[in-house]
């Protein structure tokens, strides 16, 4: 599991050099190359952006093509902060209801900021690695072949879970059983998941009790986990989603404070 972040490996636009160059393009080979390696960066961090979706086999048609990936990535990004002011867990109470809605209760309060037992009808999504017998292929001709990257959960993949079901209106969330709140971060170790202190392993678990309609739309529309599931298509990557008819999410840990006291004297 790469965990810097999932995506299909961008592959790099075809650089022929002339021995003859002009010395009149020099400033454009020099810009292009500057680009070019911003692009392999992210190649080597095993980055994977829309661009190679088509099929999952069209390799880039030079720098114009990269530009207007990243900046099609921006755009959702956007979107989907915009859906998540609208309807995740920080929002006003009456933000993704209709107009005139009664103010939260404290204990709905509590129960969002993850401090109370959630209950409710839930969408649990498991995240997993291709299965080790199958890495070796074959592979579908349609599709290029594999490389190791393309072959893992990656953090990234997790966190388009976790925020397409925020927008999806999520009263409460788990990642492995544990509470999500505000101060919970989907980081990695390696080929681990590091959550709450804890390392964990794929398959990975991620549960939202809400609507569960609204949450399945919502991680049927949003393009990351879309992307994730070009990839499942592609190259058997495990996704599996399904309905928990009542769920109950534990309360997360308060954690400790300690505070600074004044010198005797």
């Amino acid at each position: 599991m790469g965990w810097t972040g999932r995506r299909a490996r961008r592959p790099r636009p075809p650089g022929a050099r002339s021995r003859r160059a002009l010395a009149g393009m020099l400033g454009a080979v020099l810009a292009g190359l500057v680009v070019a390696l911003a692009a392999g960066s992210r190649d080597e961090a095993g980055d994977r952006s829309a661009s190679a979706t088509s099929g999952l086999s069209a390799y880039g048609s030079g720098l114009a093509a990269v530009a207007a990936a990243d900046q099609a990535g921006v755009d959702r990004a956007r979107g989907r902060l915009t859906q998540l002011r609208a309807n995740g867990p920080d929002a006003s109470p009456t933000a993704a209801g209709p107009t005139g809605a009664a103010p939260a209760s404290p204990a709905g309060a509590l129960e969002r900021a993850g401090l109370t037992e959630a209950h409710g009808p839930a969408v649990t999504v498991t995240l997993d690695d291709t299965p080790r017998e199958r890495r070796a292929g074959p592979w579908d001709p349609r599709f290029r072949p594999p490389v190791a990257d393309d072959l893992v959960v990656h953090q990234q993949d997790v966190q388009a879970v976790v925020n397409a079901l925020w927008a999806g209106g999520a009263r409460a969330m788990t990642i492995m059983g544990i509470r999500v709140t505000a101060r919970t971060a989907v980081r990695c170790v390696g080929n681990t998941l590091r959550l709450e202190g804890g390392v964990y392993a794929p398959p990975f678990a991620i549960s939202a009790i809400g609507d569960q309609d609204r949450l399945v739309a919502a991680l049927e529309d949003d393009p990351d986990v879309v992307l994730y599931r070009q990839y499942v298509a592609a190259y058997d990557l495990g996704y599996r989603m399904e309905r928990v008819g009542n769920a109950t999410f534990p309360a997360a840990d308060l954690p400790s404070a300690h505070y600074a006291t004044p010198l005797p004297g």
